[in-house]
């Protein structure tokens, strides 16, 4: 099964990756764009055998390595 991990900041939490993304945008032209917030994806492949539990393994996996869920959450997708 592959999996894909979308992690992004939580709101509140100071973006200082996408504060800089969106100032650049704006000195390119593109002034109309705002809020600009800056995640990651990780994908990786697993040998899960049901989806279910391919889910709650990569759940677990973000919860003790791949977010910081103090100030990131987390969207898990198993295909």
């Amino acid at each position: 099964m592959k999996a894909t991990v979308h992690v992004f900041l939580k709101p509140g939490v100071l973006d200082v990756q996408g504060k800089a993304v969106e100032q650049a945008l704006h000195g390119l032209g593109w002034g109309g764009v705002s809020g600009v917030r800056v995640g990651r994806t990780i994908e990786f492949d697993l040998t899960a055998k049901d989806a279910a539990g391919a889910e709650a393994e990569v759940k677990a996996m973000c919860d003790k390595l791949l977010a910081n869920t103090v100030i990131e959450s987390y969207r898990v997708e198993v295909a």
